[in-house]
Order: C-alpha cells, then sequence, then structure tokens
C-alpha cells in the first residue's frame, strides 16, 4: 500500500536541542533508512517537507506518522464555538493562536490559558504550567474538575492505551498538550503544501476508518510506545522508537502484499478473500478485543488513535464531518465507552 513509511518523535522543547528528548524522525524508503535529529521544529518541518517532494516526485506512497494527539475530547471545538469540521476547526484556530520561531520559542502556555478562559472562564480544561508569569486562567496543578465542567479527561481512543497522557496535560512528565499545541501547526502545514495538498490525508478524519484509496500522503497519529525497543549503545529510547516502528509498518506492508490496509489493521489478523470495500469498519469491540491480546504482532492495533471527538458505532444520522461514507459512526461518551470497556474487559474485571 505504501513505498515509504515516516515516523516521527515530536518535543515541545523551547530551546533548541539534541539527543535525549528532542525531535527524532525515521525514513524508511525503498532506497534506505534514514534517521535524523533536527535540533528545532523549523528544522523538522523543513526536512520533511524536502524529503517528501522529493518522495512524491517519484511517485511514492508515504505513510506519515506523529507521535501525538491529532484532536482533543468530544465538544471542545463546540465550547470554543468554532465552526465547521470539528478536527480540522480546532487544527485552524491552534494554527492561527501559536507563535513558534525558528529557536523552538513558543506561546504555548499563553494559547492555553486563552482556550480556557474562553471554555470556562477560569483554568480549565487546560493545566500544566511554570510558576512565573502566573496566568489567571492556567494553573500549574490538575484542576480535577472534568466530572462537573463537561469536558473528558481523556479521548475515547486513550481510555484503552496504557500510559496515554491527557492531551490537556502542558508541563511534567508525559506532557503531551504542549506536543499537541506545537506539532499540529505544523502537520496543518505539511498537509496544506501547495505541491501535495491535493494528493496528502489526514487518517481518519479524512479517509474514514478504511483504506485511505486516494492519498499520495497519508498522515496519522501513532503511539510508538506500545512497541517495546532495545536501544544501542548510547542511543536515546525515542531514536529506537522511531526505528522500530517505521519498520514494523513496513514489514506488514510488505508482508500483506501491498492489500489495501488502514494504519489501525497493520496491527491486525487479515481476511483473506475480501475486497477493502467488504471488511468492516474498526470497532469499540475490535479495540475492547484488542486490550485483551497479549501478543506484540497483535498489540499496534492500537497505534493509530482518532483525531476530534470520539466516535463510536451508532445513529447514522451524526456522521463524521468531512470524512466520506461514515454513515455508520456517531460520537459516545469517554465515561459511557469507559463502562462498555471494563464490562468486557479480563483486565478491568480483575480489578474490581
Amino acid at each position: 500500500m505504501f513505498d515509504t513509511f515516516v515516523m516521527v518523535d515530536w518535543s515541545a522543547a523551547t530551546v533548541p536541542r539534541s539527543g535525549r528528548d528532542s525531535i527524532w524522525i525515521c525514513w524508511h524508503a525503498p532506497d534506505g533508512e534514514r534517521l535524523a535529529n533536527p535540533p528545532t521544529r523549523h528544522a523538522a518541518k523543513g526536512l520533511l517537507g524536502e524529503w517528501l517532494a522529493v518522495a512524491t516526485a517519484r511517485g511514492e506512497r508515504v505513510l506519515l506518522g506523529f507521535d501525538f494527539p491529532f484532536g482533543y475530547p468530544q465538544g471542545f471545538a463546540a465550547r470554543l464555538r468554532l465552526p465547521g469540521p470539528p478536527w480540522r476547526a480546532i487544527w485552524d484556530e491552534i494554527a492561527r493562536l501559536i507563535k513558534d520561531d525558528e529557536n523552538n520559542d513558543n506561546n504555548r502556555f499563553d494559547v492555553a490559558a486563552a482556550f480556557n478562559e474562553r471554555v470556562s472562564g477560569g483554568p480549565f480544561p487546560f493545566w500544566g504550567c511554570p510558576a512565573a508569569p502566573p496566568r489567571a486562567c492556567l494553573g500549574s496543578k490538575h484542576h480535577r474538575s472534568h466530572e462537573q465542567n463537561g469536558l473528558a479527561e481523556r479521548r475515547l481512543i486513550d481510555e484503552y492505551m496504557r500510559g496515554a497522557q491527557p492531551c490537556w496535560k502542558l508541563l511534567g512528565a508525559g506532557s503531551v498538550g504542549g506536543q499537541v499545541l506545537t506539532g499540529l501547526p505544523i502537520v496543518r502545514a505539511l498537509r496544506d503544501d501547495p505541491r501535495w495538498r491535493d494528493r496528502a490525508r489526514i487518517w481518519p478524519c479524512e479517509t474514514g476508518l478504511r483504506p485511505p484509496e486516494d492519498g499520495t500522503i497519508v498522515m496519522a497519529e501513532v503511539y510508538p510506545s506500545l512497541w517495546a525497543v532495545s536501544p544501542v549503545a548510547g542511543e536515546p529510547k525515542d531514536a529506537a522508537q522511531v526505528r522500530v516502528v517505521a519498520r514494523f509498518f513496513a514489514e506488514r506492508d510488505r508482508a500483506s502484499g501491498n492489500r489495501r490496509a488502514t494504519p489501525a489493521r497493520l496491527g491486525g489478523r487479515s481476511e483473506p478473500g475480501r475486497r477493502p470495500s467488504q471488511r468492516p469498519a474498526a470497532s469499540n469491540t475490535a479495540v475492547r478485543r484488542a486490550c485483551t491480546r497479549r501478543s506484540a504482532a497483535v498489540r499496534p492495533i492500537r497505534s493509530a488513535r482518532g483525531c476530534g471527538d470520539a466516535w463510536a458505532p451508532g445513529n447514522p444520522s451524526e456522521a463524521v464531518p468531512g470524512s466520506p461514507r461514515t454513515e455508520t459512526w456517531s460520537p459516545i461518551s469517554a465515561r459511557s465507552s469507559r463502562r462498555r470497556h471494563q464490562s468486557g474487559c479480563w483486565r478491568c474485571a480483575r480489578r474490581r
């Protein structure tokens, strides 16, 4: 299905940084593999743009994965009063507000505080920031107020992934929120690059939960922590992760004989004798079953996470905005999904 597989480990660092806790890119192509460690987000964007230009000129199909959420829990766009498809409206608004210069200096904490003010008039839903300067609408500690304020702490898919951090968290260990605010403008810029914007797609926001058939470049969210890695001597774990994940997808693609498959299906079982259009879309049941499987070959089915609001099978009238043939998907609350998951998961039953 793809010729080139690219995995990106992102960083929200405020200064140029190399080595541990910095940006790592693995480019796994037919002509070889490259590992890069650009010191800034600006440099990473430029490097990815250069490599994508060469790949598209050769007619290669590229899967480009980023290790941060492509969206927020259901209802965030509505609370910001943003029109249009929720995922794209949020991307556009973040890109409009974020300032991120060539040396990684950025205003992500100010943007989060502004979002909080618009959503709640106080320090909700984002949290985590330096003590100085003080911000009236952004606190340094968790507010513990998701239940009463009507926005879930985690997305639907995050409930099924061990160790997944909430995208509202901006500071501290696992603070993926800063990566989202600094990363989405880069993904948006790459997706809308005039050199290939008619051939680029965001999975699953623009493709639906099925094989992306019309995209030369498919960008998706991945979760590298699902894979166990063994870095070589002196190699940062982040570098090993992007290399392992890129090779995994490339090997699965080759093993499938280039059958059409979504990033989620690359971690699951094949269905011989059935065309892609005949295969059922992913469901909560498939994700729940993935939670109970222990083999390394199956676990990566959970690697491709959704963008925007949480979706699950339901009302045909509630289709994913901007996604063709998504009439079998409707919004579902994370709380309801969690209850449904716990009722069918042996791990949750054992904890009870």
